[in-house]
């Protein structure tokens, strides 16, 4: 293997970009909340991979194909938002400090989740 797979590569760079929203929440946001940042995101990310082919089973949905195509090279630029997104998320701590931002975790990593399904979407497939 010489190269990674896009889908891979788009899931671990929003996962480093959860990791960095993690971190300036926890330095810029309210005090004591490191701990429930790191498990809610934890939770969100599983419960979002683990969960959302059963309700796409169950609301009757078209399979759902990986994010990034290589017959559609303008999929991977719309799916490079993704990252972009949760880094720009990372920022308001820096600029708006002092709150819980737990919400944005959340929001995060349910992102974080799509891209670790398409990711394991496209290993299937």
């Amino acid at each position: 293997m010489n190269r990674i797979e896009p889908n891979a590569l788009l899931a671990i760079s929003t996962g480093v970009a959860l990791i960095l929203l993690i971190m300036t929440a926890s330095v810029f946001g309210e005090t004591g909340n490191t701990v429930k940042y790191i498990i809610s995101a934890v939770i969100c990310s599983a419960a979002f991979v683990l969960l959302n082919g059963r309700m796409a089973k169950a609301m009757k949905r078209p399979a759902v194909q990986p994010m990034i195509h290589p017959d559609t090279p303008g999929t991977a630029v719309w799916a490079g938002l993704f990252p972009l997104i949760v880094i720009g998320m990372a920022c308001a701590p820096v600029f708006f400090a002092g709150h819980d931002y737990g919400l944005l975790v959340i929001i995060a990593s349910v992102i974080f989740g799509l891209t670790v399904d398409s990711a394991i979407r496209a290993r299937r497939g």
